[in-house]
Formats: structure tokens, sequence, C-alpha cells
């Protein structure tokens, strides 16, 4: 146990040493997820910023007395991990009304939008229905102890319901190689919708209009083939689309795993290294569901990613900890660029 114990506080103390010091020699694989401490469950549904010296995560959160929704997470040094006060005290009254009985604000997405203020895109829905939407709360800045810091609620952006093929959550802003603006989003039903929006409002660009289908997984005979959580990143002129397949939520017994394709149009077509496409439900695994007799993370999926100032890429995830009752939990890995110009997650 002593043994085991020095070389985990030499490994911490190395990559935290590596990471201060910007070197690009890199952690040890799985590093940085074996360093990680502090308060990392529950965490559903991550997404990842920074701002000055601190890295924010926001995710799911879980209404209580007290509580709030959308949890937060900061850390100096992206490996201990703090939970802060949650960041909306209560739904928006809009919410209750265009989707009764939601009880929570899921898969937080936060961008930084042309006025400088950040937009925090957020669904609400009921399981298993995509009587849904997305909503946007927009603040200065993401520091509580910041002057004019506070949530500003800017309303509905985009609903689904029954009569939609789609189901509007799991939002993520994107901006294009082109400078335009879009909004991912979708779970299940006909898969991965692409909205345009207005870069000045963080709102739908068109009202009404049928959005671009980015990624779905034909149903089989035995039922759904689940496909949610998209996340658009642009690296190497390509935009590249990540997406979770298969069943979350289920705790040790969860499926999740995540999937990427790429495309030079925002619009697609998404394809993987294989020219397998995302529109047939493949595409490369790029994070993947550990096998049940080896694996103590269980069903990693729902990626957020951050381009950090020194040029170094990071995704951030949850997964099933088998060690811990299967607690949904915060996992970050370093991202690299393969001599065949795909991404690597140091997982």
């Amino acid at each position: 146990m002593l043994i085991k114990a020095i070389k985990t506080v030499a490994a911490l103390a190395g990559l935290t040493l590596a990471m201060a010091t910007g070197a690009q020699t890199g952690p040890q694989h799985g590093a940085l997820n074996a360093a990680l401490s502090g308060d990392l469950t529950p965490t559903h549904d991550p997404v990842i910023i920074r701002e000055g010296d601190t890295y924010y995560v926001f995710s799911t959160g879980s209404p209580g007395p007290g509580r709030g929704y959308i949890r937060a997470r900061t850390s100096k040094d992206l490996v201990h991990w703090r939970e802060q006060a949650a960041l909306i005290p209560a739904l928006p009254a809009w919410a209750t009304q265009a989707v009764p009985g939601t009880r929570d604000m899921w898969a937080p997405d936060i961008s930084r939008g042309e006025d400088g203020r950040y937009r925090l895109y957020y669904a609400v829905s009921t399981f298993g229905s995509n009587r849904s939407a997305i909503g946007l709360f927009t603040s200065p800045t993401l520091d509580p102890k910041a002057p004019g810091y506070g949530w500003r609620d800017e309303g509905m952006v985009v609903q689904s319901t029954e009569q939609d093929d789609f189901n509007a959550i799991d939002p993520n802003h994107i901006v294009d190689t082109q400078g335009r603006h879009w909004l991912a989003l979708g779970s299940f039903w006909t898969g991965i919708k692409l909205f345009a929006l207005n870069p000045a409002t963080g709102k739908l660009l068109r009202a009404g209009e049928k959005p671009f289908s980015i990624a779905r997984r034909p149903a089989p005979a035995g039922g759904p083939a689940p496909v949610e959580a998209p996340f658009i990143i642009g690296h190497g002129g390509y935009h590249w689309l990540f997406v979770s397949y298969d069943y979350c939520c289920k705790g040790v017994n969860s499926t999740y795993y995540t999937v990427v394709g790429r495309s030079k149009a925002v619009t697609g077509p998404y394809l993987g290294k294989d020219n397998s496409a995302l529109m047939n439900g493949q595409g490369t695994i790029f994070l993947r569901a550990d096998l049940q007799e080896q694996g103590r993370f269980r069903g990693p999926g729902h990626p957020g990613f951050l381009h950090d100032r020194d040029g170094k890429d990071y995704v951030v995830y949850h997964a099933y900890d088998k060690a811990n009752q299967g607690a949904p939990t915060l996992r970050i890995a370093p991202v690299t660029w393969g001599t065949d110009g795909w991404p690597i997650a140091d997982d």
C-alpha cells in the first residue's frame, strides 16, 4: 500500500509540473484521469471551458433544497476539482409551460458569444419524451466574485414536440470554418440535427427552418439504436463530429461509447476513418466501453472539448465507476492528433 501511495503521489506531482510548465512530453497513458481528485461525482453530461486561470466544468444538475440547477466545478490545474454553487436558482417559467413535468436542466453547453457574454445552452425535457426545449442563459463572466456576474434568461431557442422527428436536448454551439454559427442537438428519434443560429443573439437564424440531419442510427427490427450528445470541433480544415452511441444512465450496466467522423462542411456528410457514415450509425470509435471484466469506468460518453491556451486539447466526459456503486464520474483526457490526422484520447 505504501509503495502504491508513493507512486500515486509521484505521478500526480509529475503531471501537475508538466501541465504548469507546458512540457511537451505529456503524461503517461491515462495519467490525468488517474490523478483527478476532489468533487468528481456525480458528474453527468459535462462541458469544460477556461476563463483566466480557472477551468470550469458544468454538468446536468440535481435539484434539491437550496441546490439549484446546472452543477459547477472549478480547478486551477485540471487535476483538483471543487464543486461550487449551482448556476441557476430555478427553472424559468417558460420552460415549465413549454415542457410540462420537466424537473431539471440537462446537458449544458458553454461558449462565448460575439458580444463577449458567455452563452449557456441547456435542455429541458422529461425522460423518454421528445417534448423538449433548448434554452439559453448568458453572463458577462463565469466568476461569481467578478463584477457584473449573473445569468440572464434569454428564453427558448428551439423546441420539439410529438409532431417532430427529433428531440431537442443535448445542445452544442459551433462556429464553423466560415464563421457561421450553428446549434447541434438530438437524442434518439431520427438522430442529430443542426440548426443555423443568429450570431448576434444565439437564437435560430430563421425560425421554422428545417434543420440539417448529420448523424443517425437506423433502428433495427428489435428496437431503437440510440445516438445523442453531439459535439463538433474544428481541426486541420475539418469539422469533427463526436456522438455517443447506445445507452447511458444505467450505472455499471451502461453501454455508452463515443464515435467520431469528419467533414469539410459543417453540414456533413461526416465519415469515419474507414469512410463509414455517421448517417448510417457508423464512424470511428473514440471513447470505448471497456470490457466488463477489465474496465472500472463503464459507458464513457457525452464528450465536451477544450482547446487550451497552450495549444493542447482535452476531452471531458462522464463514465460510471464500478468501484463507487456506478456513480457518474468526471473524466478528463488529453487529446492528441495522430499521424493520420485523427484524434486519440489518452483515457
